[in-house]
């Protein structure tokens, strides 16, 4: 049953991260005269790529804190419905959390790599 649930689990995440990155690409996209002009002012590849992987790692923050609460809720309400007490795991809550950040940051580093990469000429030209 872990076995199931843990494979699962990992195809979720894994779909998760590859709509993380495309969210990202496109942002990528739409912000590249933005990227252009930072680079063309003087910024830097690394300052534009952790800019991007910041950008990703809080966007999977985000949805990490919305699972861990639906998830405290949902396992509250049933603990209620089957009269056994309430419990709050903190570990499990921060381990999520961890695996939130450490997906933001795998599948965030392409996207990233990709803007930073950007060469400024093209970029301002870019319509």
């Amino acid at each position: 049953m872990k076995l199931g649930i843990g494979f699962i689990s990992f195809i979720s995440l894994l779909a998760a991260g590859v709509g993380i990155m495309n969210i990202m690409l496109v942002s990528v996209t739409e912000r590249t005269r933005e990227i252009g002009l930072r680079k063309s002012i003087g910024a830097r590849k690394s300052h534009i790529l952790s800019q991007f992987i910041a950008e990703a790692i809080v966007l999977c923050q985000i949805g990490g804190i919305v699972g861990i609460g639906l998830g405290i809720l949902g396992g509250n309400l049933a603990a209620v419905a089957f009269e056994i007490p309430p419990v709050f795991p903190i570990d499990w809550a921060l381990i999520g959390f961890g695996l939130c950040a450490f997906i933001g940051l795998v599948f965030g580093v392409y996207p990233a790599w990709k803007a930073a990469n950007l060469d400024p000429i093209e970029a301002l030209r870019y319509e």
